[in-house]
């Protein structure tokens, strides 16, 4: 998960982290969410064995709200678990 200059927060898959977040970072993709929100923070990165895991989780994340998203951004555990319980 990165965190857009704007404040945003990009969620998504990859194979390896650090390549596409300079790809990101260096505005390969003109038409790329990222392209007008740099410079980006990788905030969160996760690892999983099986890609259909890491699609279910990038989903999951993408249906967070922006609040959600910076709690776990800023590893604040308790807000995170308070603003689940909200559902």
């Amino acid at each position: 998960m990165l965190r857009c200059f704007d404040g945003s927060f990009y969620v998504g898959v990859t194979n390896d982290v650090m390549r596409r977040f300079y790809q990101h970072c260096s505005g390969d993709n003109p038409t790329s969410y990222t392209y007008n929100r740099r410079p980006l923070l990788l905030v969160y990165a996760d690892e999983f064995q099986r890609v259909e895991d890491a699609i279910a989780a990038e989903k999951k994340l993408k249906s967070w709200t922006h609040h959600k998203k910076r709690a776990l951004a800023e590893r604040d555990w308790p807000l995170l678990r308070r603003l689940a319980a909200r559902r």
